[in-house]
Parts: C-alpha cells; structure tokens; sequence
C-alpha cells in the first residue's frame, strides 16, 4: 500500500473518531441543557401553585366587609383608569346603540353606521356577484362588519391611545338638490370635536356618483393627537368574492396607490406588504373588477399591506389594511378626501377628477405596459366601445374586433409568408451547400455560404420573424384587454353564460392537475385550433427544416406540446379570450390558405435566381456580419490547430 494511501486513511479514521467525540460531548451539553431547562420550569410552575394557594388562603381569610371594600376600590380604580383614558365627554360617548342608516342615488347604496361615524357597507346597484351558479345579489364592497375607519386618539394624561371606531358619533342626514349629505359629530371634550361630513351626488354622471365626498372637520383636535403635527388614520376592509373564478379574482386583487410626484400607479409587493410610502395622492383596495380608494386633495403617507384567503370556502378574499399618516395643523379647521366605490371601468374611471385635479383612477386596470398599454387605450377600448355603442351581443363584437386586427396585420401575415415561401424556393441551392460542406469543422463556411446566397437572392433571414414580433404586442395586449375588461361581465355568447369567466360545458367533480376541475369548450376549441394551425405551420415549414438537427424535437413542441399547455393554461381563463383567439386561429388559417392559393412558388424561384444572377451591393449590416464569421472562423481554425498539437 502506498505511503500517500496510508496517510489518507489515517486522516480519515482521526476525523471520524474527532467527529464522534465531538457529538457525543454535544449530546451531553444539550442534555445538561434540556435538564436545566425542565428544572426552571418545574419552579414556575411550583411558584404559580403556590402563588395561587397563598391567595386562595387570603381570600378565605377575609370578611365579607374587607371584600366589599377591596371591590368597591376596584371598581373605583377602574372608573378612574377609564376616565383618564377616555376623558368625561367620550367616555360618555362609548355607551350607545349602533344604528345604520342608507344613503343612495342611482349607481350606489352607501350604508353609515354612528357607531365609528363610518361607511359601513357599499352596494353597487348595476352589478350583480356570482354565486351558485348565477348573478342575482348586488356586489358588495365590503363584508358586513369588516369596514374600519379609525383615528387615534389620546387624552392629556394618558399613556395610551384610544380609537374612533370604538364610539358613538352623533349623525345628522340633510337632502340636497343632487344627492345627501351626512355628518357625524363626536365631541372630545367640552369645546373640542372631530366630524365626518360625507356628500353623496346624484348627478347622473357615473365618474361624480360613484365619488362619495369626504371631510374631516376639527376644533382642538391637536389636544387628542400624540403627535401634534399629525393624524395617524387606519383603514381597512376585507374583499367579497364576486366573480367564479376564485383564483383568478384573488389573483387580480391587491392594494394600488399613487405617487403625488410623478402621477406614477404602482401596486404594493406580492407578498402583501410595502414600508414607507409617502406622498401619495390615494389608496385603492382594488379587486379585479371593483375599486375602493381613498382619496387625499394633499400627500398622505401610507403604510400598506393585505392578508389573502388561502382558500375558496373562507368568508373573505382579500384583507386590506392602510395605516395612513396625514399632515395636521391646529390652524386648519378641514382636511378634504373623497373615497371612490365603483367598477374598474377605463370609461368611469378616466374621467374621475378630484379637487379640480385628474386622479388617474384608471391605471389600476391591468392594461399593460408601455406599448402594451397604449394600444388598448388608444385602439382597442375605443374601437371596443364604438362597436357597442350599436347595441351588438358582445360575442359578434369580439368577433369584428378580431376580424379588424387580422386586417391591421395583414401586410405583416403576408410579409411573414412570402420570407417562408423564398426559403422553400431555394431549397435545392441550400442541400447543394449542406452537401459542399458536410463536416462539422466547416459549419462557419457553410454559413457564410448560406448568408451568400440569402444576398445574391434578396432573401432576409429574419424576414419571418420580424413580422411576427411586430405583431405580438397586439396578440398581448388582447390577453391584457379581455379578463380585465368589465363589459365582458356577466355578458353571455352561445353556451357561454359569462365571458368574463371560464365556460364550464363539464364539472368533474375532482381536480386535474394543472387543468382544473371542468372542462372550458371554448378553451378546447382554442387548443384544436391552434393544433390545426401549428401542424399546417409545420408542413410549409417542414420543407426548410428538413434533415436539420432538433426537427423532430421542433415538431413535436410546436404542433403538440404547445396546444395541451396552452390547453392546460386557458382552461380557467375569461371564455371571451379563449373565443378571441379561436376566432384568431380560423381567420389565421383562411388567410394563410388564400394567400397559398394566391403565391406561386415556382414563379417565386425564378424571381430569386434572377435576383441571384444580378450584381448586388453588400449591405453594411452583411458586412459586419461577415466579417464576424470570418472572425468566428479563424478562432476555430486555431483551435483546431492547437488540439492537433
């Protein structure tokens, strides 16, 4: 045996041995550790004992006179606790009965309670929520007793604070010419008080009566603030699920808000929580198709965060909380907000001003990034909404509208086909190179040689591919437009009763993975026809890619494996998407058909050969590109002369 050998061994054995020493002495020590700790225990608890035997020994041990005087100090201790937290005036003002009252116009129904001066329920009149199969209930913003709208207080002399919530305002309601307005008063002391004024419109304006008005009035409030510059708020409420689909609605749900700096609309991190956000122009609660916010006329700071539902049978969705810091000043007797309960409808919620400002409201719809976001709101929602505004069914809608992107895409689907077409037609001059250059070691020059003949023929190689790049921001920002769009809600086509929501044609009664528990038809639908059209892809493809390594690898993910995942992926999605690219793929497929029909691929050849056969100025770009692979081809060759060394 080798003296390396030896030592290896001897090595190892020492660090076995090392290490079962030194795990037998950690057993002891947490041994000795558990031991000490079960010991500590062991002497609360005979402490407790005995604590509690020598007061039971003590109350055995007083008369009834010395029993009703310690109750009656306590009780008197009690009372003065409590007056020094609450103070005379609103201690008065925690004995009361809850009383909820409802003011409405002709889109909402705001229900206020006196107990905490607050908005306490919201009905939207021309929404209705799934459940059981239909809509018939009215949407609710929140659940009933969720709601809270709580300031902190804090009496002089007192080390704690107290909440608004927790009292009774007394309200007072007033008609106006165009809608109510409600106010709840809770006095603090004899010459302070805090009131809420609410004013609901109804002006018939959809983006002002879904608005309900909201100010603080205050006299001497800065006497019941622990922070003399400012007013720590909370605001809170827990989601209703309204829609079917409980994952894609829990999903869409979360808090939005906006920065006062830039108008810019972002939305809290997905973990459900985000520090330290100051100067924002409101709060929003957003649910994927409703919205309450909280409106500030100057910056407010937030702190923000929401708990989910981790399953559909709870009695809530989303729990949002906000807990809000407004600037104060004792000289300024009011503080304007307004909160918006209403649709997450782009229309509405454009045109939402508050104090006199644009609120941009409507960038909680998922519309999309730039390019994205821009096509929707300029193309799609416009033209979305001209077509409606003739009273057609949505199902005919959606299928203009695709009818009319085809057509915006035309040259695009034509230019992509006829980039196919040249690369079939030079066909026998790109086997006549592949057999110039069989080997591996020469794969630079049989590029070159490719790129050669793509020049001479007019060929781009990325000619197929450019169209459809270009083309994929529509294709996505149909998928950004239709689950987010609220017109689609509750709107039946054919067997579909919701496009807004999956068409369930089969309840399993189980759940498949990564499927679901039903079967959508329109999302077959989608998947066959995207089947048809990949495998018709692949046949006038398959002339260009014969024999090429990876082609049957190709087949098989682009003409099979792609339909069952976007199967798999659409079966839950919005019925009005999985129908808008159905129709997608037929017209595709027709236009494809006609254009084949109308392109003669030996005329084609010809074309090419004669281009082929004329003098043609290399481009910069084939320049550069060239002079790369001459490059790529010099560095193998050196490689290959240093391994045969």
């Amino acid at each position: 045996m080798k003296k390396n050998t030896i030592i290896g061994i001897a090595l190892l054995v020492l660090l076995f041995v090392g290490y079962g020493i030194y795990q037998v002495k950690t057993s002891e020590k947490q041994a000795e550790q558990q031991k000490k700790y079960e010991q500590q225990q062991a002497e609360k608890e005979a402490i407790k004992i005995a604590e509690a035997e020598a007061a039971r020994l003590a109350e055995e041990a007083l008369s009834d006179e010395d029993r009703a005087l310690r109750d009656s100090i306590n009780k008197a201790n009690e009372a003065l606790d409590r007056l020094t937290l609450h103070g005379e005036t609103l201690l008065a003002a925690l004995e009361g009965e809850s009383q909820p009252f409802t003011c409405e116009n002709d889109y909402i129904a705001v229900t206020f309670d006196n107990k905490g001066g607050l908005i306490s329920g919201v009905e939207l009149k021309e929404y209705k929520k799934y459940a059981e199969g239909e809509r018939t209930e009215p949407v609710k913003m929140m659940l009933d007793g969720s709601a809270a709208f709580d300031i902190e207080l804090m009496h002089q002399g007192s080390t704690e604070y107290v909440k608004s919530g927790d009292y009774y305002f007394t309200p007072q309601v007033d008609s106006l010419e165009n809608g109510c307005r409600v106010a709840m008063r809770l006095q603090l002391d004899s010459v302070s008080y805090m009131e809420y004024v609410y004013t609901i419109h109804n002006t018939g304006n959809k983006s002002k009566d879904y608005l309900v008005d909201f100010t603080i009035n205050q006299q001497g409030l800065e006497n019941w603030l622990e922070a003399k510059d400012k007013i720590w708020l909370n605001w809170s409420n827990k989601s209703v699920k309204n829609e079917r689909n409980f994952a894609t609605e829990s999903s869409a749900s979360t808090i939005a808000y906006c920065l006062h700096e830039d108008a810019e609309v972002d939305e809290i991190d997905s973990d459900g929580s985000k520090e330290k956000l100051n100067k924002l122009d409101w709060i929003a609660f957003k649910q994927q198709y409703f919205t309450s916010a909280f409106l500030a006329k100057d910056p407010i700071n937030g702190k923000l965060s929401f708990k989910t539902s981790k399953s559909e049978g709870k009695d809530f969705m989303k729990s949002y909380n906000a807990d809000i810091t407004i600037p104060f000043s004792a000289d300024q007797e009011s503080y304007d907000f307004a909160f918006y309960y209403g649709p997450n409808d782009f229309t509405v919620m454009k045109d939402v001003e508050f104090a006199g400002d644009e609120t941009h409201l409507e960038e909680v719809i998922p519309m999309g990034g730039w390019i994205i976001g821009w096509l929707n709101r300029f193309l799609t929602i416009p033209v979305f909404q001209w077509l409606n505004s003739y009273g057609m069914s949505f199902g005919l809608i959606i299928l203009i509208l695709t009818i009319m992107v085809k057509l915006l895409i035309l040259p695009l689907t034509y230019k992509s086909y006829m980039s196919t077409a040249k690369m079939r037609a030079v066909r026998p001059e790109l086997e006549e190179i592949a057999k110039k250059y069989p080997n591996q070691e020469d794969a630079m020059k049989k590029q070159q040689a490719t790129m050669e003949l793509y020049r001479k023929a007019g060929i781009s190689p990325m000619g197929g591919c450019l169209p459809l790049l270009i083309q994929m921001p529509i294709l996505w920002a149909m998928f950004r437009f239709f689950p987010a769009s609220i017109e689609l809600r509750g709107e039946g086509f054919l067997w579909a009763d919701d496009l807004s929501a999956y068409d369930s044609v089969w309840d399993f009664g189980f759940n498949i993975p990564f499927y679901g528990d039903h079967m959508s038809l329109f999302a077959l639908l989608m998947a066959l026809s995207l089947f048809a059209y990949s495998f018709m892809t692949y046949k006038q493809q398959s002339a260009t890619t014969a024999g090429q390594p990876g082609a049957g690898v190709m087949k098989f993910m682009m003409v099979y494996f792609m339909p069952f995942m976007m199967l798999c992926f659409m079966n839950s999605y919005a019925s009005g998407l999985c129908y808008y690219y159905f129709l997608s793929q037929l017209l595709t497929m027709l236009i494809m058909f006609i254009i084949r029909r109308s392109v003669n691929d030996q005329k084609v050849r010809e074309r090419l050969l004669a281009n082929a056969s004329k003098p043609r100025k290399k481009s910069k770009f084939q320049e550069r590109y060239e002079e790369a692979l001459r490059q790529q081809q010099e560095q193998l060759n050196r490689e290959q002369r240093r391994q045969r060394r």
